[in-house]
């Protein structure tokens, strides 16, 4: 029988959510909603970036749930994630939108903590 820690199950849970999270947010912005297009507009982000975003988006979570079985994929899709949304943060904080920047500190703490409990099962 496999025995599976108690750590790597957090990990599990962590990539599960933030993978989730990822992928719907991916997916809003691909659909360019109202509500997405003018947030983006008020951060002063371009059109033109919104591939980019998706994309960084969606690698991120596949790199996260890739690093399930391979650790240093993991630890580089975290890190890339935390970069993300620390970006993020300070976007929001930028431009005086105090209600968007805490879910992406959140997203940015969630990250970090890919990050730790990745390090801490390889």
């Amino acid at each position: 029988m496999i025995e599976v820690s108690s750590v790597f199950v957090s990990l599990a849970v962590v990539t599960v959510f933030m993978s989730a999270v990822l992928l719907v947010s991916a997916g809003a912005k691909s659909l360019r909603t109202r509500h997405i297009t003018e947030q983006m507009s008020a951060l002063g982000v371009p059109q033109s970036m919104m591939a980019f975003l998706i994309c960084a988006q969606i690698a991120g979570a596949a790199g996260a749930i890739a690093g399930l079985w391979w650790g240093p994929i993991g630890i580089a899709a975290a890190i890339g994630l935390a970069l993300y949304f620390a970006g993020a943060v300070v976007s929001h904080l930028r431009v005086g939108d105090h209600k968007g920047a805490p879910p992406a500190a959140v997203l940015t703490v969630a990250s970090v903590a890919l990050i730790v409990l990745r390090a801490a099962t390889l």
